[in-house]
């Protein structure tokens, strides 16, 4: 008996622990549209042949960097203006990335 109220007394302190980040998961819907668009268009780059799987493979790199500043911005349960603005000029960075490789003289074979 004792074990199942220490269990559960510890699943309530990390829940209220993790609730400032469950509460901060939808406070950046512009920027997780734009991440959505993003990796439609990596997609459909190495669908069309006009990504290799060298840039596809770096543009994913890209992404997973900006999820992960995403990430840190939410752990205090606030993202900031200027978390806000690092994150827009990441994905800024990535939209001119995924052009700029999709729209160069490599193809993928």
């Amino acid at each position: 008996m004792k074990y199942l109220i220490m269990v559960i007394f510890t699943f309530g302190i990390l829940l209220v622990m993790d609730s400032g980040s469950l509460l901060a998961q939808d406070k950046t819907p512009i920027i997780n549209k734009r991440e959505v668009k993003q990796n439609n268009r990596i997609k459909e780059g190495v669908k069309t042949g006009q990504l290799t799987k060298g840039e596809a493979k770096y543009l994913h790199q890209e992404q997973k960097e900006i999820r992960n500043s995403k990430q840190v911005a939410k752990q205090d349960g606030k993202v900031t203006k200027g978390e806000r603005k690092m994150i827009r000029t990441e994905q800024n960075q990535a939209n001119k990335d995924i052009y700029r490789l999709k729209h160069n003289k490599k193809v993928a074979k």
